[in-house]
């Protein structure tokens, strides 16, 4: 078990440490490369980014709250780190280690004004899943419902700003994101206004009620129920809704498979062109499989609504690609602020590599996404990439948690392994505007 939660002066001294030894390791590595071969400095660039990414992922995993969140959402960010310290990151993903239970009771007295074994007639001391800002304890209402209650830790919503602050500072000290300072600015920002809304669990209660509604006469889809009298801004009771993990699934007949993998698939196409507004957490965890081919939602937290010029840009963007008008891609680009027009100007042909390996999907007809390899073929282009073309663009802070979502669902999709033409399904949601 972990000890209680850091106070907010251990985690900025943990950070600060953290900054100072990574940034000097690449200061370090910078000196050296002067006196090596291009081949030696390269091998000790690697060895540079595997032991910082593994510096911060341990620390991160261990302060848990803000900075974890943003180590789990970096470790997608392949184009813009080195692979080794994005692997490092990944270990983040893992369910975190859980916090004693006289912590998460002492949460629980102060949030709804007494103990769980006063306001439920059962209450798991063992947690059902733990997370970067909260866990997840199974009990029964006085009432007989089944429920989870979800217990945020205590102190990570007061250091939400100075996690963040701290931790640009170690990404810039160290040279690890390679764009420029108001992209890496607005990427945060938009990151800080998102962990704030996650951090109170009164906005998540909100979403999950609207969530609720809007899937209500889908039969396919299944929300939970808030349990209001049992929730506050740091406690969340929901009814317990069971399912399958993804990885679970694997003895699911693959027609059932491909009846679920189309669900997810359409459900996410809604989200984006229909309603403007995604579940924006795409962990596996969050989403559950039933053998009825429904399926179900969880950890509403991380919200984002969409703006109609952005879903307007996203779907001329996807047109463009899947019909190869490379000109239609450098405009859907540049209003989505993806285009970095500083920079040096994009050839059409470059365009082309990247299409005709994330449009493999969607335009061949039938797609075995059991056997999907488009994350390995784009990787083999990243070094080139951050060679040649990284200047001319960057990353949209409008677009960090769409990114995150169809990265995350890819990844779904590949556990599921489902299989379908979903050039059909996409096409139905970009063909004209809702």
């Amino acid at each position: 078990m972990n000890d209680r939660p850091a106070t907010k002066g251990r985690r900025l001294l943990r950070l600060a440490s953290m900054t100072a030894q990574v940034a000097g390791g690449y200061a370090k590595s910078r000196i050296k490369a002067v006196f090596q071969s291009p081949e030696a400095a390269a091998r000790d660039r690697a060895e540079t980014a595997r032991s910082s990414g593994e510096l911060i992922a341990k620390t991160l995993g261990e302060l848990k709250g803000a900075v974890m969140k943003v180590g789990q959402m970096a470790s997608i960010a392949k184009d813009i780190l080195p692979r080794e310290l994005a692997e490092a990151l990944a270990t983040l993903q893992r369910e975190a280690p859980p916090m004693p239970y006289e912590v998460i009771e002492e949460q629980i007295e102060r949030e709804l004004g007494s103990s769980p074994a006063t306001l439920f007639r059962r209450f798991d001391k063992t947690p059902f899943a733990a997370a970067s800002i909260g866990q997840v304890h199974r009990a029964t209402t006085d009432d007989g419902r089944e429920v989870v209650v979800k217990v945020q830790y205590p102190g990570v919503d007061e250091a939400v700003d100075s996690d963040l602050a701290h931790l640009k500072l170690a990404f810039r000290a160290s040279g690890l994101i390679r764009v420029k300072k108001q992209a890496l600015d607005a990427l945060l920002g938009e990151i800080r206004l998102r962990l704030h809304e996650e951090l109170d669990y009164c906005n998540e209660a909100d979403n999950v009620r609207f969530f609720g509604d809007y899937y209500r006469d889908n039969p396919d889809i299944v929300v939970p129920e808030v349990i209001g009298e049992r929730s506050s801004q740091r406690v969340l009771t929901l009814a317990f809704e069971p399912g399958d993990h993804v990885d679970d699934t694997a003895e699911y007949p693959q027609a059932l498979r491909d009846r679920l993998g189309a669900l997810l698939f359409r459900t996410l196409c809604d989200q984006i062109f229909s309603l403007k507004v995604i579940h924006a957490d795409p962990n596996p965890a969050n989403f559950a499989f039933r053998s009825d081919g429904r399926m179900v939602f969880y950890d509403f937290g991380c919200v984002k609504r969409l703006q109609p010029e952005i879903v307007a840009a996203y779907r001329a963007t996807v047109a463009a690609g899947l019909v190869e008008d490379y000109d239609g891609v450098e405009q859907g680009l540049r209003a989505l602020g993806a285009r970095n027009l500083e920079g040096p100007d994009v050839a059409p042909e470059y365009y082309k590599l990247w299409r005709d390996i994330f449009a493999v999907p969607f335009v061949g007809g039938e797609y075995d996404y059991g056997h999907a390899d488009l994350h390995h073929r784009a990787l083999q282009h990243v070094p080139a990439f951050l060679a040649r073309h990284v200047g001319s663009f960057q990353p949209p802070a409008e677009l960090v948690f769409l990114d995150r979502v169809v990265v995350g669902h890819y990844g779904t999709m590949r556990r599921l392994a489902a299989r379908g033409d979903f050039g059909v399904l996409l096409r139905q949601f970009i063909a004209a505007p809702a």
